[in-house]
This record gives C-alpha cells, structure tokens and sequence, in this order.
C-alpha cells in the first residue's frame, strides 16, 4: 500500500481534478484505489457523483470527531471505486484538536491499522490549508504529489511548498518522495512551455513528463458527478490522466517501497507534446499547524 497526498496551497492548478481522475484510472487498471476527501469543501466527493450523507458527523469527521474506523466510513462510488467523504464540518478540526500534538498522527496510525491490508493505493485529497488535516495527511504519506497549472504564480508556489516540504522533512528525519505535474498546459502558449523547462531545471525528473492540457472536459466532468474517463472516455484529458498513471506507476509510485530511478530530466523541447490520443475505454487495461512557511528554496 502506498498513500499519496495530492497537494497544493494555490487553488484552481487542478488539485481535486487530479486526485478524482487518477484514482479513476487506477481503479480502471484495476488497482481497486481508495480515496479519502480532506478537504472541508468536500469537491471531490461532489466530484465523482457521492450523494450528500443525511449525517452531519459522517465521513472524515466521523474519524477525527468520533474515532469511527476507517473501514466502517467507505462509501462506493458510481464509478465503482470507494472514497471517505468530506464535509464541511471538517473546517472545525483545527479549532478541536489544534493545540493537541497527538492529532498530528492519528490518520497515520489508523491507516496503518484499519486500511494496510488491503493494499490497495490511498489517494488523499489535502485540504489547501496548513492545519491539522493537511499535517495529517503528509505525515501518513508515503509521497506527494504536487499538480501546478502552467502558469508563473503557481510556479512561486511550488518553490514555497518545497521549502515548507523540506523543513518539515528536517524536523521529522524523512523525505517525502515527491512528483510535479504540470496541468491546464496549452502548448500555444509560450508561458506554459517556460514554465516547464524551469521546473525541469529545478527540480529535474521529479517533474512528471506528462502534462495535462487545457480542456474543456476536465472542467464539465464534475457538473455531472463524473471522472473524465466516464464522461469524456475518448477526450485529450482522459489520454492525459491516463498516461500520468502509467508513468507515475512505472516508476512504482503507487506502490509500496522505494521509487525507482526517474528518467533524465528533459527540457519541453524534447518531450511530446499534450497527449491527444483516445483514452482507454472501461475494460481496458492501464499498464502544520506548525509547518513553517519559510520563503527558502532549494539551491
């Protein structure tokens, strides 16, 4: 089993798209992902077509709040794959349980406990805050990835976040494995194209190959309680997602134990570009609250 946060502070780089469509796919590869809904504006349950639990306690609360297991909070999705939903009384957790430094570790714990035999991946869509949701789920992570739209602000978000990452790596003694993906790329526009050779200058093949492009698609899909694979099967962003999933599973990131070596970084000028191929269909198989906030980046 390996847990992945899906983290950014910045909002609208694609956070909750990613989370939603990468556990598609990896349910469609028959990975049998579970995912856990942190974030107290419940976007991804609403996302993927979760009806609104009639209990105000339920879902993510109901751990925090009543210390409910794990594995009596699974809800299925109408894709077929399961989730712990969120709820916006989650916004209260850092006022309960803020001043405790238990908390910090209670979802690790119980993941390890409650959630560990089934192997099966654990996708957490983090809350955008630095707070005691968001602490937990990076110290119960075993990588983060971190999804950036290609524009230059998110860029000098992703430098704080890895500054705010590597002082907490010092303060724990652990490294958090991390990938960058890049999303809304739209290789017309000069900007996007510069923005990736810079994070492949920083960070070199931590920075995912992949880029997920602008489209329409990936912005409908959750009007309609959908990930793009069951909305838009044939569309660039299904092909996108779905070859991020392969190349972030060929390198074992969904998986238990060490990454393997990343490929050399590549400059936007040697890398294909948005993938625009039709998507796999439905049976076809896939391959913190004391966080500092230092402006320090790395080199």
């Amino acid at each position: 089993m390996a847990v992945i946060a899906v983290f950014n502070q910045k909002g609208g780089v694609g956070k909750t798209t990613t989370c939603l469509n990468l556990t598609a796919a990896l349910a469609r590869a028959q990975r049998h992902p579970i995912a856990l809904d942190m974030d107290p504006q419940g976007h991804l349950s609403l996302a993927c077509g979760l009806k609104k639990a009639t209990d105000p306690d339920a879902g993510m609360l109901a751990f925090f709040k009543n210390k409910t297991p794990l594995t009596k909070l699974l809800r299925d999705t109408p894709a077929g794959w399961q989730i712990i939903s969120s709820s916006l009384g989650l916004s209260k957790i850092d006022a309960l349980y803020g001043s405790d430094p238990k908390v910090a570790t209670l979802l690790k714990q119980e993941l390890r406990l409650d959630l560990a035999l089934t192997g099966a991946p654990i996708m957490i869509d983090c809350c955008p805050m630095l707070g005691v949701l968001t602490l937990n789920a990076l110290l119960a992570a075993d990588r983060v990835l971190i999804p950036v739209s290609a524009d230059f602000l998110s860029m000098q978000g992703v430098y704080r976040l890895d500054a705010a990452l590597n002082v907490l790596e010092e303060k724990l003694q652990r490294t958090f494995e991390r990938r960058i993906v890049l999303t809304r790329f739209d290789p017309r526009r000069k900007l996007a194209g510069e923005v990736f050779d810079q994070l492949k200058s920083r960070y070199g093949a931590s920075v995912c190959n992949t880029r997920i492009g602008e489209n329409v698609a990936l912005a409908t899909s959750p009007m309609h309680g959908q990930d793009i694979f069951t909305f838009a099967p044939h569309s660039p962003g299904a092909a996108d997602y779905r070859a991020l999933m392969i190349e972030l599973g060929n390198s074992g990131f969904f998986d238990a134990g060490k990454l393997k070596e990343p490929e050399p970084a590549k400059a936007s000028s040697d890398v294909p570009p948005v993938v625009q191929k039709p998507a796999f269909r439905a049976n076809g198989s896939a391959n913190a609250a004391s966080m500092s906030m230092s402006s320090q980046t790395k080199h």
